[in-house]
């Protein structure tokens, strides 16, 4: 069954904008770094919020995946994470901030894919209409 051009692309936008409105939530908020007595520094983000964006993203993907919607998944997903970090990182003025959106890109994208992956492979025979694993048939 093929999709429709449009209907393919509104299905997409969802899968780049949650990922879009995740980043705001768990880490959009959060812009200064922590510095401790001992003089060393950590942030702005604690491992908490950075738990959370993953657990939000992966529900979608999850979701895309499950209904064999990999390509999407993944790309509109990996475009949604870059987009935010680009936007949220873009006033560092040292300019490193390209490096952390390129890790960001990379990890979403193996992430994700890796993410489908697990997916395809839980879901494939629970499908409806799928038709039963080899081993599972009567013999006759």
């Amino acid at each position: 069954m093929r999709r429709k051009p449009l209907k393919s692309a509104l299905f997409l936008l969802p899968l780049a904008l949650v990922p879009v409105a995740a980043w705001a939530a768990w880490l959009g908020w959060d812009q200064h770094r922590d510095v401790h007595p001992d003089g060393s520094v950590t942030g702005p983000y604690e491992a908490w919020q950075v738990i959370g964006l993953v657990l939000t993203v992966a529900v979608p993907v999850w979701w895309a995946a499950s209904r064999r919607l990999f390509a999407g998944a993944v790309l509109a997903t990996t475009a949604g994470l870059t987009f935010a970090a680009a936007y949220d990182w873009s006033d560092d003025s040292s300019g490193l901030f390209v490096i952390g959106v390129g890790l960001v890109a990379l990890g979403s994208l193996i992430g994700t894919s890796a993410l489908c992956a697990v997916a395809a492979s839980v879901t494939r025979d629970r499908r409806p209409g799928s038709p039963a694993r080899p081993e599972a048939r009567p013999r006759p």
